[in-house]
């Protein structure tokens, strides 16, 4: 016999995704992001410092990563149909995947053409790169400030987060690469501080990726330890077996927990199936912080008839 019973710790607002509680803090973020973005390419055209240049290219790919999370909290709270029954929640999870590809190639190709200024230098300007350079700061720290909070509950929030933090320490390295070659003339600070922005946006991306497809591969969340809910599930009287055990996470402050629990022929005429399934809420919503919980309730031996019938 089977039974369903859901109970809630999510961190998302009512009707919807954990991202869309800060759709208007990632509009402003967004609208900092371009005008810093037209300001630094205007910058590093007229200094010639591809530093500037850079970090421009890193605002481009930040805002149109701000621009599929604001996209895709549209379409995740669109409400669910008899095909897609979560709705389109998962649409952030596959921009914030968009959205670390893309970081990746920028980083490559920051990469890149720092080497080949080693190769080719050019003449920096470092006054002008300075200027430019602090305008692009300030404003990064504005954006972090917005998006501080966000980043700890959204993995679109976070990647939008991390992607500026890697912004304010790149227009950090381009103001001190343009204070090198203002005081002793070496024009290879500038090269130099585009490495150091392409290094620092890489890792970033990758663990940002790693998150992202655990999702995508419905591993367990990180913060559920599958060993221990099971211990707890068995610790309940009158429980002899749990299978079918999966927890995964349909999108940022949405997780899923269900499984199969095997409970005592008695215990289970004794109390009643309700009273079963609250003791099972009870259990796991005092040591897990899972949105859904969907148990099946199954008398001694059931599982063994269900066997017999799939063969």
């Amino acid at each position: 016999m089977g039974a369903g019973h859901d109970h809630g710790h999510s961190h998302a607002p009512a009707g919807g995704t954990a991202t869309a509680a800060y759709a208007g803090t990632l509009r402003v973020a967004l609208s900092i992001t371009l005008t810093v973005m037209v300001v630094e390419i205007v910058g590093g055209v007229l200094a010639d410092s591809l530093a500037l240049v850079a970090d421009a290219a890193h605002m481009a790919t930040d805002a149109l990563g701000l621009g599929m999370a604001l996209l895709a909290i549209h379409f995740a709270n669109r409400p669910a149909t008899g095909n897609r029954t979560f709705g389109y929640a998962r649409a952030e999870i596959l921009a914030a995947l968009a959205n670390c590809l893309l970081l990746l190639g920028v980083g490559g190709y920051v990469l890149y053409e720092a080497i080949q200024r080693f190769i080719t230098p050019a003449g920096t300007e470092g006054g002008l790169t300075i200027v430019f350079g602090a305008i692009g700061l300030v404003a990064n720290m504005i954006s972090l400030t917005l998006l501080m909070r966000g980043q700890k509950e959204s993995l679109n929030v976070r990647g939008a987060f991390l992607e500026v933090a890697a912004d304010a320490l790149g227009s950090l390295a381009v103001i001190v690469s343009a204070v090198v070659i203002l005081t002793t003339g070496w024009q290879a600070a500038d090269p130099i501080a585009s490495l150091v922005i392409g290094l620092m946006i890489v890792p970033r991306t990758v663990k940002l990726l790693r998150e992202t497809l655990d999702v995508l591969l419905e591993s367990a969340p990180k913060d559920v330890d599958m060993m221990e809910v099971r211990t707890h599930i068995l610790a309940l009287d009158g429980v002899e077996d749990v299978h079918d055990l999966h927890a995964w996470t349909i999108t940022s402050g949405m997780p899923v927990l269900s499984a199969h629990v095997v409970v005592r022929s008695d215990v289970l005429s004794a109390i009643g199936h309700e009273k079963m399934l609250h003791e099972l809420q009870n259990c796991l919503g005092d040591h897990f912080d899972v949105e859904h919980c969907t148990f099946q309730l199954e008398p001694s031996g059931h599982a063994e008839h269900e066997a017999r019938l799939c063969h």
